[in-house]
């Protein structure tokens, strides 16, 4: 994915402080020079293009609801498959593939503890594969955001 100034400029400058105002798109706008149509059509490209996920509110883990980091040991020739199953679930809001016999990695959010191992009874019953469970004991340090130019 090739990137131009303008996107960098869009994704990097917003992952903390995205504008909590009635027309946060305008308020970007003005910030960047561009018109707010422009700032639109650009995050929906980029969205389209795979560089965004999701523009929303990061919520610190279980303040509201709860979550778990969760894992799968998947053999290498059912990957796709089982991940593309895990994606497919409604409280799976990120997965992810790690070089280690825990090799897909997902995080599990929903309203509360029982639905969260809920959804871990479904994903195993779907994959036929064990998840290991991994809740949070103590945050130290979240910060989705990261430099991107």
């Amino acid at each position: 994915m090739n990137l131009g100034k303008a996107d960098l400029k869009l994704l990097d400058d917003y992952q903390r402080g995205f504008p909590l105002v009635p027309r946060p798109y305008l308020a970007i706008a003005e910030a960047t020079g561009l018109g707010e149509a422009e700032v639109i059509a650009a995050y929906a490209r980029l969205k389209e293009e795979g560089a965004l996920s999701r523009i929303g509110a990061v919520v610190t883990p279980n303040a509201a609801g709860a979550s778990t980091l969760a894992a799968l040991a998947v053999p290498p020739e059912r990957l796709a498959k089982v991940a593309a199953v895990v994606s497919a679930q409604p409280e799976v809001n990120h997965n992810y593939e790690r070089e280690h016999a825990y090799n897909l990695w997902f995080v599990v959010t929903a309203a509360d503890a029982g639905a969260v191992a809920e959804a871990l009874r479904r994903i195993e019953s779907l994959t036929g594969l064990a998840a290991l469970d991994l809740p949070l004991v103590r945050s130290y340090h979240i910060d989705l955001g990261f430099p991107l130019a």
